[in-house]
């Protein structure tokens, strides 16, 4: 999970800039070598390089917990998962205990979240919510608005929406008089890696280096290393290859995923590879 914090006070009177607006900006299994202000060679990523420019780049830092929703709940409690009681996914979050949006939201802070929950119970806490069910899909994406049970519909794809959603409640929905803290929440880049339609073809001219270890067979490595569920040869599914489409796509959404890989995966079943060269395949 990457987690940038905004906290803007420049221009702000010494009262106001007691109270900073706080914009949390979370991204799901994001590793920091893939951001090129990690040293990442594949992916350029400006917009995180400013950020990381502008303020504070962690070098040595630690998890509390690498799961998705208890390492969620320890943010939102600032305690350790057997404290908070919840300790793996399919939980469900108490959201009666204290967490940091309600103090702020007792300190006269106006406090949303937009996204990603995955803590299985309604945030608690919060002015303004409107979060994805579960995972939620990339595309499409039924969400909970405020509590309420009949979700809203979504058309689109899912990181394009959340954002809307959150720019949204900061310039039309949020009490401008008031500070605010938004925790804006994406599924991406979670597998199972479904990209937009603007990002259909980025990568198809490129060629990305193989790993050292990605023919690694755990030899020499204890027990546990042999158990994991981990590798490229053994563990990547259809949807994950791009050789199923996304669930729950439009016709419209349908004819352009197909448009990009349809040939792909034509090429590959003639290719018929196997062995190593299916890794290979795989990998890229």
């Amino acid at each position: 999970m990457v987690l940038a914090v905004f906290a803007p006070a420049a221009r702000l009177s010494a009262a106001e800039a007691s109270r900073p607006n706080i914009l949390f900006i979370f991204t799901d299994d994001h590793a920091a070598h893939a951001m090129s202000c990690y040293g990442s060679k594949i992916n350029t990523t400006p917009n995180l390089d400013r950020i990381a420019d502008g303020g504070m780049l962690f070098t040595n830092c630690f998890c509390t917990n690498s799961i998705c929703g208890p390492s969620r709940a320890v943010i939102q409690t600032g305690k350790h998962s057997h404290l908070n009681g919840f300790l793996r996914n399919g939980n469900r979050f108490d959201g009666s205990q204290q967490t940091f949006p309600k103090l702020l939201r007792h300190a006269g802070y106006q406090t949303a979240v937009v996204g990603k929950w995955h803590l299985e119970s309604e945030p608690q806490g919060f002015d303004y919510s409107e979060v994805l069910i579960g995972q939620g899909p990339y595309y499409n994406p039924p969400m909970l608005l405020n509590g309420q049970k009949q979700p809203v519909r979504h058309t689109g794809y899912t990181t394009d929406i959340i954002t809307d959603l959150a720019l949204d409640w900061l310039q039309q929905k949020r009490d401008q008089q008031k500070p605010f803290m938004l925790m804006l929440q994406h599924k991406a880049p979670h597998r199972n890696w479904q990209p937009g339609p603007k990002h259909l073809h980025m990568f198809d001219n490129v060629e990305i280096p193989e790993p050292d270890n990605l023919f690694d067979d755990w030899s020499g490595r204890g027990t546990a290393a042999h158990t994991q569920d981990m590798t490229v040869r053994e563990t990547l599914t259809r949807f994950d290859l791009k050789l199923d489409p996304p669930r729950g796509l439009t016709p419209e959404q349908l004819a352009v995923w197909n448009a990009a890989y349809e040939p792909k995966n034509r090429t590959f079943e003639a290719a018929n590879l196997q062995g190593d060269d299916l890794v290979r395949w795989k990998y890229q």
